[in-house]
């Protein structure tokens, strides 16, 4: 009996040494009978030893490594991509090289954005490589617009966004959304990579230019029997370039020192989070309610136009990450109805629906919607609920409105012109007309050169020409009055169609349809055939 009481102690010392904090498991207690099985196993000595320093040490080398703090760190971890030392690779080099401001700028506006960038890829199995894409395609500037009508930090044209998704209206472009064009981007990259089996050089040659272009570069390399690897393909000079900048900023990123540059350190860890709203809200709102600045706000949510988010969704705000709960909590106090101010609007005689829209800075959609309207008819005397911004609207400065006031003031070489557009402008006739370049016009007005031109459209001209007005054989160029809304539409050729007869149908001009579809004088329609036009919806209603 003796015996067996000392073999109890001896156990139960070492079952305490062997398990101990808050989550141990609980030892038996003596006397119950549930004890009486694990003091029997104790006694066969079913217990775990404890283990010899070695063994410990030995475990703990093989333990994974902390995440790293910096998120350079982190995306070098995941570079993949095959290196390369191509002549073309070392002339994008050097380049970065030699600018090392260019370098400071991209990081610090690419900071807020790059880790939902590299968490996204990551969860997608891509190189991390592909996050500093962005830099190649835009510079991380959220609201840039190409030439070629690409826009925001992925650049998307609009028919490859609207394919992937990507919502483009008045009030929301999701071609500029952070977050819904990150996970386009890699769903548009992931199907290039799968069409060129796995080849990401030429999956991202073909991002850039097209992979009908490179599948044609690739056909043609196989007829002459030659490769038809990326470096071996005749591609566009911008694809050839294309594809060895984003290579020079792997060896940037991999070792910035050995070029002399310094890359501005950014926390490996999330700056916003997504917050769903479930209605429309004005931006300067929801910016008081995050206690962030209006242009802050913008800068995470690009993809809106205009001084509140779409009144059809997407009903969701990026937020700093640590203001998000003071943001939740100030939500909770504002309704969906005080989310947005509204005005009584009364119709007078002679009043449209495009008219009011221009003079509250909202859209015809929008007053429909809200009015359960139809139709384009309004009767006098009869009111509308309109939603209109909380603070004048040049305060919102990043909308695009805004953005393009400023881009238009901004003082350039040449006399500055206002050109009012009238039916058959073109940029090529302005630009010929005034001895700039096409790329420079467009530019100056926030537009591409493939950009429809629509009558009442005011134009910045900064003429070379020593011209100090703008009129293209036009009497008098006066303000509409009224704005017009231009619609893109689809039509299917019929029997019997011409130019001219569909010109006269949508009011627009012959060289408009022309220069919309590419149809080269002398060429004469097919009946099935498919034109793009882009009408004034509020003259076709007139």
């Amino acid at each position: 009996m003796q015996r067996l009481i000392l073999l109890f102690a001896v156990s139960t010392l070492t079952a305490c040494n062997t398990f101990s904090g808050p989550d141990s498991p609980r030892l038996p207690v003596a006397g119950a009978p549930e004890s009486i099985p694990a003091l029997t196993a104790d006694l066969q000595g079913d217990y775990t030893p404890l283990r010899p320093k070695e063994s410990v040490q030995a475990e703990a080398e093989t333990l994974p490594p902390p995440p790293p703090t910096d998120l350079w760190e982190r995306i070098r971890l995941g570079f993949s991509l095959p290196d390369s030392n191509h002549k073309r690779v070392m002339r994008q080099l050097d380049w970065f090289a030699r600018h090392p401001a260019y370098m400071q700028r991209v990081a610090k506006r690419a900071a807020p954005y790059l880790h939902y960038i590299i968490e996204t890829i990551e969860e997608n199995n891509i190189p991390s490589e592909i996050a500093l894409l962005p830099i190649v395609e835009s510079a991380f500037q959220p609201f840039a617009y190409s030439h070629g009508r690409a826009a925001g930090i992925w650049q998307f044209i609009p028919s490859t966004g609207r394919l992937f998704g990507l919502k483009q209206n008045w009030w929301y472009d999701g071609r500029r959304d952070v977050y819904a064009s990150t996970q386009a981007a890699v769903e548009l990259l992931k199907t290039l990579q799968h069409q060129f089996n796995g080849d990401w050089l030429l999956a991202l040659a073909a991002y850039n230019s097209g992979s009908g272009t490179v599948k044609r570069a690739i056909r043609n390399n196989r007829r002459r029997g030659k490769t038809t690897d990326f470096w071996s393909l005749k591609l566009p000079p911008e694809t050839k370039a294309y594809v060895p900048k984003l290579l020079a900023l792997k060896k940037i990123i991999a070792d910035p020192a050995a070029y002399g540059l310094e890359l501005p350190p950014i926390s490996n860890q999330a700056y916003f989070a997504r917050v769903e709203l479930a209605s429309q809200i004005d931006l300067a709102r929801a910016a008081e309610l995050a206690e962030i600045s209006l242009d802050e706000l913008y800068r995470l949510n690009p993809g809106y136009n205009r001084w509140a988010t779409a009144p059809g969704g997407p009903h969701s705000l990026l937020i700093p990450r640590e203001k998000v709960d003071v943001f939740a909590e100030g939500l909770k106090s504002l309704p969906p109805e005080k989310r947005i101010r509204w005005v009584r609007h009364r119709i007078r005689k002679g009043e449209t629906l495009s008219t009011i829209a221009v003079r509250y800075n909202t859209s015809i959609s929008a007053i429909k919607r809200f009015n359960r309207i139809r139709g384009t008819r309004l009767r006098a005397g009869h009111s509308l609920t309109i939603p209109v911004a909380s603070q004048n609207i040049s305060s919102y400065r990043l909308s695009a409105n805004q953005r393009k006031k400023s881009l238009q003031n901004r003082p350039r070489k040449g006399q500055k012109i206002i050109h009012i557009v009238q039916n058959g402008d073109t940029f090529w006739d302005l630009a010929q007309k005034h001895k700039v370049n096409v790329r420079q016009l467009a530019r100056w007005n926030g537009m591409a050169p493939r950009d429809p031109l629509t009558p009442g459209q005011k134009l910045v001209i900064w003429s070379r020409a020593g011209l100090k007005t703008s009129s293209l054989d036009h009497s008098s160029i006066t303000l509409p009055p009224r704005r017009h809304i231009t619609k893109r539409i689809g039509y299917r050729v019929r029997r019997g169609d011409s130019l001219a007869k569909i010109s006269r149908k949508f009011r627009v001009s012959i060289n408009q349809l022309r220069r919309w579809n590419r149809l080269p004088k002398g060429k004469y329609l097919q009946p099935g055939q498919r034109l793009t036009l882009y009408i004034d919806v509020t003259r076709q209603s007139s």
